[in-house]
Parts: structure tokens; sequence; C-alpha cells
């Protein structure tokens, strides 16, 4: 058996073969041994708060190995080293400085989540709100969707990078769901294409309201099925018609109502109710059409027939890129990975994870929900998977592919919604002001 010894952080070098004696969601590292391989990992180890680290001498490069004295070998049970209580397995007992860290950092990570949950169900509400007056009071209902739209985009491009986040199982008012889920990819998409502040307005809008006329057809026809008849397909498709009616009559601009007259037209002619193709389509219906089947497979109106969001993302590119333009396409794909928000995975070292969020400028590398039968899965912690470039996601699987201690752990959401949140927090004096 190796000895090990308990070491200051201070003498760690790179060479050293450690052992970190907090569990595995508590640090950013794929195992919890390891041989330090860089000075970014220690100044990783600094940032976890660590005072002391466990030293393994015959496992390290062999010109550190008498660095540390050997005065410092391995506890024995119920020794103290450094005035810290030690387990009977040799490992220190967390202080309750470092232990108190844990919990702020979990708290600030229920934080965020709870602000996104928050600002998505006011605007679901908003929403609903607006739906409700529409018919009757077209110009308020054009106001309460200029307040809502107008705010999104401000805090949008007030964020500079921005993370896509996967909300919490049930949040939002359910039949503004899907308006809201693609307003807000829709504006995403339309940041990442370059556009403007007026021109993400203007998408922003047709969003929001591209469904609107379906509040004039009976619900069992507001979505399409195999089974309709012919006289049922063309009265569900006369929602769109009738979503540009609201449009003009609540006075919203021809790009906007141009949008929602062709957010079911597909770049290759298949779609509805024009034909229309790829030259005929304006960039914002472009990017209306993509998103809202993309939410559409993530949220069906049947669940069983939903798919993870990375078979969604899969198959439109494997299956229906001819539908969609290529330069949108890409961009979308781009800006939320391989395994968009929601997606179940398994990583290198074979553990279960859910992915929760994706920095929009560096998809590749998303935060996870790692299934950790040693903490609780209320207390599971966040990791970042740009902090761990050897831990990297092995393949996507079906939540029904899940052990069930990890199914129960991980919980994958039935409704997948999303909003974003800044990237990196703000510093002392952005907050302050």
């Amino acid at each position: 058996m190796n000895s090990s010894i308990l070491i200051d952080i201070s003498q760690l070098r790179v060479g050293m073969y450690i052992q970190l004696d907090v569990g595995w969601l508590h640090h950013p590292f794929p195992v919890s041994s390891f041989r330090v391989a860089s000075a970014e990992q220690i100044a990783a180890l600094r940032e976890l708060g660590l005072t002391e680290v466990r030293y393994l001498p015959k496992k390290s490069d062999p010109e550190l190995r008498d660095l540390v004295p050997a005065a410092w070998d391995v506890p024995e049970m119920n020794d103290t080293v450094s005035g810290r209580q030690v387990d009977a397995a040799g490992a220190p007992v967390l202080v309750d400085a470092e232990a108190q860290r844990r919990r702020e950092l979990l708290d600030a990570q229920n934080r965020a989540l709870a602000a996104c949950d928050k600002r998505f169900g006011e605007a679901s509400r908003q929403y609903q709100a607006l739906e409700r007056v529409v018919t009757a009071q077209p110009e308020e209902a054009r106001a309460k969707g200029d307040a809502l739209v107008s705010g999104c985009v401000a805090e949008l491009l007030e964020n500079g990078d921005s993370v896509i986040r996967l909300l919490s199982e049930g949040v939002g008012e359910r039949n503004a769901l899907h308006p809201i889920n693609v307003m807000v990819i829709s504006l995403l998409l339309g940041r990442a294409l370059g556009m403007k502040s007026a021109e993400l307005f203007d998408l922003g809008i047709a969003a929001l309201i591209h469904d609107l006329g379906k509040i004039k057809l009976p619900p069992n026809l507001r979505q399409p099925t195999a089974s309709m008849i012919p006289q049922e397909r063309l009265r569900y498709e006369s929602h769109v018609a009738e979503s540009v009616t609201f449009a003009k009559r609540m006075g919203l601009s021809e790009p906007v109502w141009t949008a929602v007259a062709r957010h079911h037209e597909m770049a290759d002619g298949s779609g509805f109710p024009l034909r229309l193709s790829g030259p005929d389509l304006g960039r914002s219906s472009q990017v209306l059409a993509l998103v809202n089947r993309y939410d559409r497979m993530c949220n069906p109106a049947n669940g069983v027939d939903a798919l993870t969001p990375h078979e969604a993302l899969s198959v439109i590119f494997a299956q229906l890129k001819v539908r969609f333009d290529s330069v949108v396409l890409g961009a979308f794909i781009r800006m939320m990975g391989v395994y968009p928000p929601g997606s179940i995975v398994q990583l290198v070292n074979d553990r279960y994870a859910t992915v929760v969020s994706v920095n929009s400028s560096r998809p590749l590398r998303p935060k996870v929900i790692v299934h950790d039968p040693r903490v609780p899965k209320d207390e599971a912690q966040i990791l970042d998977l740009e902090t761990v470039p050897e831990l990297g996601i092995r393949r996507s699987l079906k939540p029904a592919q899940l052990p069930r201690d990890a199914l129960d752990y991980l919980s994958p959401r039935q409704r997948i919604c999303y909003f974003f949140e800044r990237a990196v927090a703000p510093g002392p004096d952005e907050a302050e002001s």
C-alpha cells in the first residue's frame, strides 16, 4: 500500500501525485487521485479552499519524492494533523469553514436557477395576459408583448456571453411554455447570427405570437396528428393566417407578421401554407421555423413522443437538414452544442449526468449534474466540464436507459424549458451599481 503524507497546499508542485479527501462532486477533477499536471490544476485546488492535500511520494515524479519531510507520515486512526480531526480511513474531517463554503456554493447555484425559473414564469404569465386581451383589446396586447420582448432583448444584449439554462420541472404556465421557449431560443439564435437590437425585437415578437391564431381552433385541432383527415389538416394549418390577422390588428410591423406567416415554411419548399422555398424566406422566418420544430420535437402534445434535446438535434441534422437554411442550422448547432441542456449523457468515466446549461460561446463543454449516490440529490453541485478537459461526454442516452437509481437521482425533465443567464457573474463594482 502506498503511504501518504498530508501536506500544506503551499507545498504542492507539478508532478506530485495527490489524493483528495472530499466527495467527487466537491471538486472539478475527473478522479480524486491523480498526478498534478499543471499550474492551472494547482490554482483550481487553491480555489477549492483546501489548506492541505494528501500526497503520495512513491507515485510522484522521482525528483519530488524527498521534497516533503518524512516526519509528516500518514496519521494513525484518531490522530490529528495540524489540529484537524481524521476519520477511521485516515481522511480529515471537513472543518466548519470548508463545509460552510460548500453550502454557500450550493446556495448560489440554487439562487441562480431560481432566478431563471422566476423570469420564465413571469414571462409565461405575461404571455397569458396578452392572449386574454388580444381579441377585444389588440393594442393592449401589443403593449404587453412589447414590454416582454424589449426587456428580454435588453437583458440579452447586456449579458455578453449567455448561458442557456435548463429550468426546473413544472416551471411556468403550461399553455404558455411553447411561445416563451420559442421566443427565448429564437432571440439567442438571432444574436448568434449577428442580428441587432431592432431585428431581435421583431424576431422576438414574431416568436412570441407565432401560434396566437390557435386560440381560434378547437383544442383537438391545435396540434397536427397522423390521423387527421384533410379537412382537419386544413383547419389546423389555418392557424397561420389567424396569427397573421392578430399581428396586423395589433399594429405590428410588416417584418413581424411576415415572419409569423412563414414560420411553417421550409427551405426545400415542403412547408405550408404557400410552400415557399429558401430564396423566398427571410432570416427571421428561417430562425422561427427551425426553433419551432426543435421545441415541438422536445415537447410534443403527447409526451410519449418526446425526444431528448440531443435526439431532436440529431434528427434535425441527419434527417431534416434540407428543410432548414444551412447558415441558420449551423449557428443553432454551434449555439446549443452537441448535447443541449436537458440531454441525458454518460461521461467517459461511466457516470451518468444531466446537461443543465451550455455557454453559447463554448458549447462543447457544458455544465452537468452528475449522479453520485454519496451526495443527496438536493445537494448535488453543478460540474463545469470546461474545468476538467480530461472528463468528456461519451454518449447520449434516453431516460429509459438509465439504471433506476440514476433515473431517480437525475429526474429527467418531462418538459424541456430554457432561459438565459449571464455567463460570467458580475464583478463587485457591477454588483453594487
